[in-house]
C-alpha cells in the first residue's frame, strides 16, 4: 500500500518528465493544431465549389494519405534510432540513420508521383465510381502531385529535428508554409478579376499546395545547413554512401514499421473505398468530419511524439525503468485528456458545419459521425500513444505491427464491409464499426506496456557496427 501511494505520489512530483512533455510536446501540438486548423480552411474554401468538390479533393488526397503513412513508417522507424542515439550524443551515427532514412523516403515518393501526376483517373477509380468526381480529383492531382517529392525530404528533416530535441524547426516552417498556402489558395480558387487571375477552382487548391510545399522544403534545408552545426546535417556522402551490413542492423527493427504503416493505410483506404461506394454524400460526411478529428487529436498526436522521444532517449541512456514510467504517465494523461476532449468536441464542434454550402444530408450524417467520434476518442489517443510512443520507442515493431497493422484487417476492415454491403447500414453506423479494432488494440496494448518486453536498446547493435570512420 505504501509504495502505491508513493507512486501516485511521484506520478504529480516527477518535474523532469512535466517538464520535458511540455517542452516537446506543446510545438508539437501547436503545429497540429496550426496545420489542421488552416487545412480545415482550405477544406472550407474547396466546400464553396459544393459536395463534388469536396468529395473529389478528399479521395485525391487520399494519395497523400497513402504516402504520407508509408513516410511517417519509415521515419518514425528511424526516429527510434535517432532518439536513443541523441540520448548518448551519438551525432555521426545520427546523420548515418538520417542518410538512410532520405533513400529510403524517396522511393515511395517517386512511385506516388507517377501514380498521381500520370495515372490519376485509375487512383481514384479505386474509390469511386462518380464519373464527374473523378474528373475533377484528376484535375487536382495532375498538380499536387508534383508536391510528394518535396514533402518526402522535409518528413525526413522534421522528424530527426524532433528526435533530436528541435521542435520549434519544424514547427515555424510547416505552419509557415501552410498559412501561405491558405493565403494563396483563395485567389487561385477563385481568382482576382482586378490582376486577371481567372477562378481555377480544385487546380487553384493544388497550385497553392505546390507553391508552399517546395518553399516549405527549402526553409527546412537552409535552416539545417546553414551552419553545419546541426545534429541532422547529415553530408552527401551520408546520403549516398551505402553499407550493407549497416542498412540490415537498422532495417531490421524499422521495417515492421514500414509495414506496419502500409497495411494500416491500406486499411484506412479500405474504410474509404466503403464509404465511396456508400455514394458520395458519405464521402463527403466523412470528409467533413475528419477535419474536425483532425482538430481534436492535435494535442494527443503531440504527446504521443513526445513521449516517443523522451522513452527513446532514456533507453539510449539506459535508464529502463525511467523510460517505463514516462510510458506509463503519459498513456494515463493521454486517456484521462481525450475523455475530457470527447466531451468537449461533442458539446461545441458541431457549429463549424455551418460554413459548409453542401447538401443537408451530408451535415446531418457527419452531426452523427462527430457523437460517435466523441464517444471513441478516449481510445484511439491512448492506443496511438500506446504503439507510437511506447511500444516503437522501445524497438517493440514486430508486436506493433501485428497490434496496429493486423488488427485492422481482421477486425476493423471486416466488420466495416459486412456492416455497408451485407447489412447496408447508413455511413455513421459503418463508421462506427471502426472502433472495433480500437477497442482490441487497446486492451491488448495495455497488457504489452505492463510486460516491459517492449523496451530494447537499438544503440548497441548500431555502433557495434563501427561505421563511422
Amino acid at each position: 500500500m505504501k509504495n502505491r501511494f508513493k507512486d501516485f505520489v511521484d506520478f504529480f512530483r516527477d518535474r523532469e518528465y512535466y517538464r520535458q512533455l511540455v517542452r516537446l510536446a506543446v510545438p508539437i501540438a501547436l503545429q497540429n493544431l496550426i496545420t489542421s486548423s488552416l487545412n480545415m480552411v482550405a477544406l472550407i474554401l474547396i466546400g464553396q465549389l459544393g459536395e463534388e468538390s469536396v468529395a473529389a479533393v478528399g479521395l485525391g488526397n487520399q494519395v497523400w494519405f497513402l504516402l504520407n503513412l508509408v513516410i511517417f513508417g519509415i521515419c518514425s522507424g528511424a526516429a527510434m534510432f535517432v532518439a536513443q542515439l541523441w540520448g548518448k550524443r551519438d551525432i555521426p551515427n545520427i546523420r548515418k540513420v538520417l542518410g538512410l532514412t532520405i533513400k529510403l523516403s524517396l522511393i515511395p515518393a517517386l512511385f506516388f508521383w507517377i501514380v498521381a501526376v500520370f495515372f490519376p483517373s485509375f487512383a481514384l477509380g479505386i474509390y469511386t465510381k462518380d464519373e464527374n468526381v473523378i474528373l475533377i480529383g484528376s484535375q487536382y492531382l495532375r498538380i499536387y502531385g508534383w508536391t510528394y517529392l518535396f514533402f518526402a525530404m522535409t518528413a525526413v528533416f522534421s522528424t530527426a529535428a524532433r528526435s533530436t530535441g528541435n521542435v520549434r524547426l519544424p514547427l515555424i516552417v510547416s505552419t509557415s508554409a501552410l498559412g501561405l498556402n491558405v493565403l494563396l489558395a483563395y485567389p487561385f480558387i477563385f481568382g482576382v478579376e482586378a490582376i486577371g487571375l481567372p477562378a481555377l477552382g480544385v487546380q487553384g487548391a493544388a497550385i497553392a499546395g505546390l507553391i508552399a510545399r517546395v518553399l516549405e522544403c527549402l526553409a527546412i534545408l537552409v535552416s539545417v545547413y546553414k551552419d553545419r552545426l546541426s545534429p541532422i546535417a547529415a553530408s552527401i556522402k551520408d546520403i549516398v554512401e551505402f553499407n550493407v551490413k549497416f542498412m540490415v542492423t537498422v532495417m531490421k527493427p524499422v521495417m515492421p514499421v514500414i509495414l506496419n504503416e502500409l497495411l494500416w493505410s491500406l486499411g484506412i483506404t479500405t474504410y474509404n473505398i466503403i464509404y465511396g461506394h456508400i455514394g458520395t454524400i458519405a464521402v463527403a460526411s466523412v470528409n467533413i468530419m475528419s477535419t474536425i478529428e483532425q482538430l481534436a487529436f492535435v494535442v494527443f498526436l503531440g504527446l504521443g511524439t513526445a513521449t516517443s522521444i523522451m522513452v527513446g532517449n532514456q533507453i539510449g541512456q539506459g535508464n529502463r525503468e525511467k523510460a517505463y514510467r514516462y510510458g506509463g504517465r503519459s498513456l494515463l494523461i493521454q486517456g484521462s485528456g481525450a475523455l475530457l476532449m470527447g466531451a468537449i468536441v461533442y458539446l461545441v464542434a458541431g457549429n463549424i458545419f455551418q460554413f459548409y454550402k453542401v447538401d443537408p444530408e451530408v451535415i446531418a450524417n457527419a452531426k452523427i459521425i462527430l457523437t460517435i467520434f466523441s464517444c471513441g476518442l478516449w481510445m484511439k489517443a491512448s492506443n496511438h500513444v500506446i504503439i507510437i510512443g511506447i511500444l516503437r520507442s522501445g524497438g517493440d515493431t514486430k508486436f506493433s505491427l501485428v497490434l496496429d497493422g493486423l488488427v485492422i484487417w481482421f477486425i476493423g476492415v471486416p466488420a466495416t464491409a459486412a456492416g455497408a454491403f451485407l447489412l447496408g447500414l447508413p455511413v455513421y453506423y459503418v463508421y462506427a464499426l471502426t472502433f472495433t479494432e480500437e477497442a482490441v488494440k487497446f486492451f491488448v496494448g495495455v497488457n504489452r506496456y505492463f510486460s516491459k518486453k517492449w523496451i530494447n536498446d537499438l544503440t548497441q547493435k548500431v555502433e557495434s557496427i563501427s561505421f563511422v570512420d
